[in-house]
Protein backbone atom coordinates (compact mmCIF):
# COMPACT_ATOMS: atom_id res chain seq x y z
CA UNK A 1 0.00 0.00 0.00
CA UNK A 2 1.35 3.44 -1.06
CA UNK A 3 1.43 6.05 1.43
CA UNK A 4 -0.54 8.83 -0.48
CA UNK A 5 -3.28 5.97 -0.11
CA UNK A 6 -2.58 6.74 4.03
CA UNK A 7 -1.43 9.91 4.63
CA UNK A 8 -3.38 13.15 6.09
CA UNK A 9 -3.50 15.67 3.18
CA UNK A 10 -4.83 18.54 5.96
CA UNK A 11 -1.86 19.19 7.45
CA UNK A 12 -2.01 21.57 10.27
CA UNK A 13 1.76 23.54 9.88
CA UNK A 14 3.65 25.81 11.91
CA UNK A 15 6.23 28.96 10.61
CA UNK A 16 9.62 28.59 12.68
CA UNK A 17 8.69 32.01 14.16
CA UNK A 18 5.22 30.38 15.24
CA UNK A 19 4.78 30.70 19.07
CA UNK A 20 4.99 27.46 21.25
CA UNK A 21 1.12 28.71 22.63
CA UNK A 22 0.32 28.84 18.79
CA UNK A 23 1.53 24.72 18.94
CA UNK A 24 -0.40 23.62 22.14
CA UNK A 25 -3.33 26.00 20.92
CA UNK A 26 -3.53 23.96 17.66
CA UNK A 27 -3.00 20.32 19.10
CA UNK A 28 -5.34 21.29 21.85
CA UNK A 29 -7.93 22.37 19.23
CA UNK A 30 -7.53 19.19 16.44
CA UNK A 31 -6.24 16.72 19.16
CA UNK A 32 -2.89 16.21 17.28
CA UNK A 33 0.36 15.49 18.34
CA UNK A 34 2.78 16.53 15.91
CA UNK A 35 3.54 19.47 13.79
CA UNK A 36 5.54 20.35 11.29
CA UNK A 37 7.15 23.22 10.70
CA UNK A 38 7.69 24.77 7.39
CA UNK A 39 8.89 27.96 5.31
CA UNK A 40 7.88 30.09 2.46
CA UNK A 41 8.58 27.37 -0.04
CA UNK A 42 6.31 24.96 2.21
CA UNK A 43 9.39 22.79 3.22
CA UNK A 44 9.39 20.65 5.70
CA UNK A 45 12.17 21.89 7.83
CA UNK A 46 11.34 20.95 11.41
CA UNK A 47 8.95 19.17 13.52
CA UNK A 48 7.05 19.98 17.13
CA UNK A 49 5.74 17.29 18.98
CA UNK A 50 3.98 17.39 22.10
CA UNK A 51 7.00 15.69 23.67
CA UNK A 52 8.72 18.97 22.19
CA UNK A 53 6.38 21.08 24.66
CA UNK A 54 6.43 18.87 27.52
CA UNK A 55 9.80 19.20 27.68
CA UNK A 56 10.06 23.11 27.10
CA UNK A 57 7.05 24.16 29.40
CA UNK A 58 7.32 20.96 32.26
CA UNK A 59 5.01 23.22 34.53
CA UNK A 60 2.61 24.01 32.38
CA UNK A 61 -0.73 22.84 33.96
CA UNK A 62 0.63 23.17 37.62
CA UNK A 63 1.71 26.81 38.01
CA UNK A 64 1.50 30.53 36.12
CA UNK A 65 5.29 31.05 36.88
CA UNK A 66 7.58 31.65 33.60
CA UNK A 67 4.58 32.56 31.44
CA UNK A 68 7.11 33.88 29.31
CA UNK A 69 8.18 30.34 28.00
CA UNK A 70 4.68 30.41 26.01
CA UNK A 71 6.39 33.27 23.65
CA UNK A 72 9.10 31.68 22.84
CA UNK A 73 9.35 30.36 19.28
CA UNK A 74 8.86 26.97 17.90
CA UNK A 75 11.95 26.82 15.85
CA UNK A 76 13.68 26.80 20.10
CA UNK A 77 12.29 23.60 20.74
CA UNK A 78 11.64 21.69 17.31
CA UNK A 79 13.40 18.71 15.95
CA UNK A 80 15.07 20.14 13.32
CA UNK A 81 16.69 16.77 11.89
CA UNK A 82 13.58 15.57 10.01
CA UNK A 83 13.30 12.70 8.53
CA UNK A 84 10.70 12.55 5.35
CA UNK A 85 9.24 10.18 3.47
CA UNK A 86 7.26 10.08 -0.53
CA UNK A 87 3.60 9.69 -1.78
CA UNK A 88 4.95 6.75 -3.51
CA UNK A 89 6.77 5.10 -0.87
CA UNK A 90 5.60 1.71 0.22
CA UNK A 91 4.24 1.64 4.30
CA UNK A 92 5.40 -1.25 4.99
CA UNK A 93 8.87 -0.23 4.10
CA UNK A 94 8.37 3.08 5.99
CA UNK A 95 7.39 1.35 8.94
CA UNK A 96 11.05 0.39 9.24
CA UNK A 97 11.38 4.03 9.64
CA UNK A 98 9.03 4.02 12.68
CA UNK A 99 10.73 1.46 14.39
CA UNK A 100 14.16 1.71 13.88
CA UNK A 101 14.14 5.66 14.63
CA UNK A 102 11.68 5.50 17.76
CA UNK A 103 9.25 8.28 16.14
CA UNK A 104 5.61 9.43 16.00
CA UNK A 105 4.75 10.53 12.14
CA UNK A 106 6.80 11.35 9.09
CA UNK A 107 6.26 14.15 6.72
CA UNK A 108 5.44 13.48 3.35
CA UNK A 109 7.45 15.76 0.85
CA UNK A 110 6.62 15.63 -3.12
CA UNK A 111 9.51 17.66 -5.00
CA UNK A 112 10.87 19.14 -1.58
CA UNK A 113 7.29 20.85 -0.46
CA UNK A 114 5.00 19.17 2.47
CA UNK A 115 1.92 16.90 0.71
CA UNK A 116 0.68 15.04 4.05
CA UNK A 117 1.90 13.34 7.12
CA UNK A 118 1.76 9.84 8.00
CA UNK A 119 1.50 8.83 12.08
CA UNK A 120 1.86 5.95 13.85
CA UNK A 121 -1.87 5.47 13.80
CA UNK A 122 -1.79 5.43 9.89
CA UNK A 123 0.71 3.03 10.14
CA UNK A 124 -0.87 0.44 12.64
CA UNK A 125 -4.14 0.80 10.45
CA UNK A 126 -2.49 -0.32 7.41
CA UNK A 127 -0.85 -3.59 8.90
CA UNK A 128 -4.27 -4.20 10.41
CA UNK A 129 -6.28 -3.69 6.98
CA UNK A 130 -3.06 -5.91 4.86
CA UNK A 131 -3.58 -8.70 7.17
CA UNK A 132 -7.05 -9.14 7.48
CA UNK A 133 -7.31 -8.91 10.83
CA UNK A 134 -10.67 -5.60 11.01
CA UNK A 135 -12.34 -9.17 8.65
CA UNK A 136 -14.27 -11.69 10.97
CA UNK A 137 -13.07 -14.67 10.72
CA UNK A 138 -9.48 -17.38 11.86
CA UNK A 139 -6.27 -17.71 11.54
CA UNK A 140 -3.97 -20.96 11.22
CA UNK A 141 -0.50 -21.51 10.61
CA UNK A 142 1.51 -24.36 8.69
CA UNK A 143 4.85 -25.38 9.16
CA UNK A 144 5.80 -25.04 5.55
CA UNK A 145 8.89 -26.66 3.70
CA UNK A 146 7.98 -25.22 0.39
CA UNK A 147 9.12 -28.45 -1.28
CA UNK A 148 6.76 -31.43 -1.27
CA UNK A 149 3.98 -29.27 -0.53
CA UNK A 150 2.87 -26.32 -2.14
CA UNK A 151 0.85 -23.06 -1.43
CA UNK A 152 -1.26 -23.96 -4.54
CA UNK A 153 -2.31 -27.46 -2.61
CA UNK A 154 -3.36 -25.83 0.18
CA UNK A 155 -5.37 -23.40 -1.39
CA UNK A 156 -6.96 -26.04 -3.44
CA UNK A 157 -7.76 -28.20 0.14
CA UNK A 158 -9.45 -25.15 1.64
CA UNK A 159 -11.40 -24.47 -1.86
CA UNK A 160 -12.34 -27.90 -1.43
CA UNK A 161 -14.10 -27.06 2.01
CA UNK A 162 -16.05 -23.87 1.04
CA UNK A 163 -13.18 -21.84 2.99
CA UNK A 164 -11.48 -19.10 1.68
CA UNK A 165 -8.52 -16.89 2.25
CA UNK A 166 -8.53 -13.09 3.31
CA UNK A 167 -4.92 -13.00 3.75
CA UNK A 168 -2.22 -15.22 3.55
CA UNK A 169 1.88 -14.50 4.99
CA UNK A 170 5.20 -16.09 4.77
CA UNK A 171 7.62 -15.18 7.68
CA UNK A 172 10.26 -17.38 9.29
CA UNK A 173 10.48 -18.73 12.41
CA UNK A 174 12.32 -16.49 14.70
CA UNK A 175 13.45 -19.34 17.29
CA UNK A 176 14.22 -21.85 14.24
CA UNK A 177 15.41 -19.72 10.98
CA UNK A 178 15.20 -22.62 8.86
CA UNK A 179 11.57 -22.47 9.33
CA UNK A 180 9.34 -20.97 7.44
CA UNK A 181 5.13 -20.62 8.54
CA UNK A 182 2.99 -20.25 7.05
CA UNK A 183 0.32 -17.83 7.99
CA UNK A 184 -3.21 -17.93 6.68
CA UNK A 185 -6.31 -15.70 8.04
CA UNK A 186 -9.78 -17.52 6.78
CA UNK A 187 -13.17 -15.97 6.43
CA UNK A 188 -14.62 -18.97 8.52
CA UNK A 189 -14.79 -18.43 12.39
CA UNK A 190 -14.52 -22.25 12.56
CA UNK A 191 -11.33 -23.75 11.78
CA UNK A 192 -11.45 -26.92 12.99
CA UNK A 193 -12.46 -28.94 9.63
CA UNK A 194 -9.81 -27.00 8.17
CA UNK A 195 -7.06 -28.00 10.29
CA UNK A 196 -8.14 -31.81 10.87
CA UNK A 197 -7.93 -32.00 6.38
CA UNK A 198 -4.80 -30.13 6.28
CA UNK A 199 -3.18 -32.28 8.89
CA UNK A 200 -4.87 -35.44 6.82
CA UNK A 201 -3.06 -34.31 4.04
CA UNK A 202 0.57 -34.20 6.23
CA UNK A 203 0.69 -30.64 7.12
CA UNK A 204 2.01 -29.62 10.26
CA UNK A 205 -0.36 -27.28 11.76
CA UNK A 206 0.19 -24.77 14.66
CA UNK A 207 -2.97 -25.34 16.63
CA UNK A 208 -4.31 -21.94 18.27
CA UNK A 209 -5.99 -22.15 21.81
CA UNK A 210 -9.35 -21.87 20.56
CA UNK A 211 -9.04 -24.66 18.56
CA UNK A 212 -9.37 -27.33 21.30
CA UNK A 213 -8.63 -30.75 21.42
CA UNK A 214 -7.38 -31.15 17.88
CA UNK A 215 -3.93 -32.74 17.50
CA UNK A 216 -1.22 -31.05 16.01
CA UNK A 217 1.34 -28.50 17.08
Amino acid sequence: MLVEDRMVTDVHVLSEDDTIEKAIQIMQKYNIRHLPVVNKEKKCIGIVTDRDIRSAVPSIFSTDEHQEIFYKYVKEIMTKEVITCHPLDYVEDIARLFYQHNIGCLPVEKNERLVGILTQTDVLQTFIELTAANKPGSKIEIIFDGKSKTITDIIKILTDLNVHIHNLLIYQDRHNPDTTILAIRLNTINPLPAITTLQRHGYLVKIPLSSGDANGQ
